[in-house]
């Protein structure tokens, strides 16, 4: 790892625990409703997002182009490249790391599926991503959700062995951090965290009925050693968890 990926990552992790919080307004295209929401007015939503103080804020290239100058400095910047929707309706890279660099992000995030038809095919967005990302030293996110088939609509699966498959697939392709869902079950994700070398941050479990269960989820998966957490500004105006 050269230099500047371990200054953007430091920066990243500036907290004092070493832990990072980061909220992510990078989804709009997984719900498909703009005109309803929290997401409703870009504007707004990152207006909001900013009281939490979060350390990162995950954006796509063309808000964050048009958005993040207000709040540059107050977090860090990063850029979502990967667009996908769980049924793979749209599957699509949409930022390189140089993209990344000129709009002053501190690291790339790139959002696959695992599982499936396609598996191979995301596989190759992070391999080629984190190639690219290593010629200027961008760090690269891994946000990893392993799919279930089986239905008539593919949902993603918190469960150990989906989400211990989701840690290895971000380790073998050489990302520097993974960002995963929470398993629900603390001593199955603490012994998948631990098989990591890279740093794995929570994102989201199980649905949940109330934020209180969401939130404890999240606390679960902090003492079984992720190193932080994001979380989605909520689109729905629901109160259930949501990666």
């Amino acid at each position: 790892m050269g230099l500047g990926t371990q200054v953007r990552l430091r920066r990243l992790f500036s907290h004092p625990s070493g832990c990072l919080f980061g909220i992510a307004v990078d989804h709009f295209i997984g719900y498909g409703d703009v005109r309803s929401g929290g997401l409703r007015s870009l504007p707004q939503a990152l207006d909001r997002v900013m009281t939490a103080r979060p350390d990162s804020v995950t954006m796509l290239p063309g808000a964050a182009k048009q958005l993040w100058g207000e709040f540059a400095g107050q977090a860090s910047l990063i850029i979502q490249a990967g667009m996908f929707t769980a049924d793979d309706r749209v599957r699509e890279l949409i930022a390189t790391p140089e993209d990344a660099a000129r709009l002053g992000a501190d690291a790339l995030a790139v959002a696959i599926g695992v599982r499936g038809p396609f598996e191979g095919s995301y596989l190759r967005w992070l391999t080629d991503s984190v190639a690219a990302a290593a010629k200027i030293e961008m760090p690269v996110i891994a946000h990893i959700y392993p799919r279930d088939y089986s239905g008539d609509v593919p949902v993603i699966r918190f469960v150990p062995d989906e989400i211990a498959w989701a840690v290895r697939c971000g380790v073998e392709t050489g990302v520097d951090v993974i960002k995963v869902g929470y398993p629900g079950d603390q001593a199955a994700f603490a012994e998948i965290v631990a098989s990591a070398p890279v740093p794995v941050v929570v994102a989201g479990g199980p649905r949940t009925e109330t934020i209180r269960e969401g939130l404890t989820f999240t606390v679960e998966a902090m003492r079984a050693g992720a190193v932080g957490a994001v979380v989605a500004a909520i689109s729905g105006g629901s109160t259930t968890s949501k990666a």
